[in-house]
């Protein structure tokens, strides 16, 4: 049994509110998107409120910048959600939804299964990203690095 899990956030500066015309497309398939992620099997957790959305939580200054944290049994898990289907296709038209953010806009690192990152650690994982480039401690799909577990085996 794994004894670590695979955390991920990105952040997104949205082109308006949630509710205004442009994001409707986005909106719209949320929680769809959400649901697909939560029935998969390898699926462990998500940043959300009580409600079950996370684009009400407000992480940064800029109130237009959303945040999407997840947990994941393991790296290929994670990379099959967001590489495939109908994740895929929503992925393929974040350009509608969402303007170029300056610096790391995703991030992932390796988690002591059963725990839960916070938003803090996300956001180091990306400052570790913007002043470290790719680690065993912040990482991306293009440069990953295996579990701890694994580093030494």
């Amino acid at each position: 049994m794994a004894t670590f899990h695979l955390a991920q956030v990105n952040i997104a500066k949205a082109k308006g509110s949630m509710d205004s015309p442009v994001m409707k497309g986005f909106v719209d398939q949320l929680d769809y998107i959400n649901q697909l992620a939560e029935n998969s099997p390898v699926f462990v957790w998500r940043l959300q409120t009580e409600e079950g959305d996370a684009t009400d939580i407000s992480a940064f200054e800029d109130e237009l910048i959303i945040i999407n944290m997840s947990v994941w049994q393991t790296y290929d898990d994670l990379k099959q959600y967001v590489y495939s289907g109908e994740h895929l296709s929503a992925l393929k038209q974040k350009k509608d939804w969402f303007d170029k953010l300056e610096g790391s806009h995703l991030a992932l690192w390796w988690i002591p299964a059963g725990s839960i990152p916070t938003v803090e650690d996300a956001k180091q994982a990306l400052a570790l990203l913007d002043t470290q480039g790719p680690t065993e401690k912040s990482f991306t799909f293009a440069r990953p690095f295996p579990a701890p577990e694994l580093q030494s085996a």
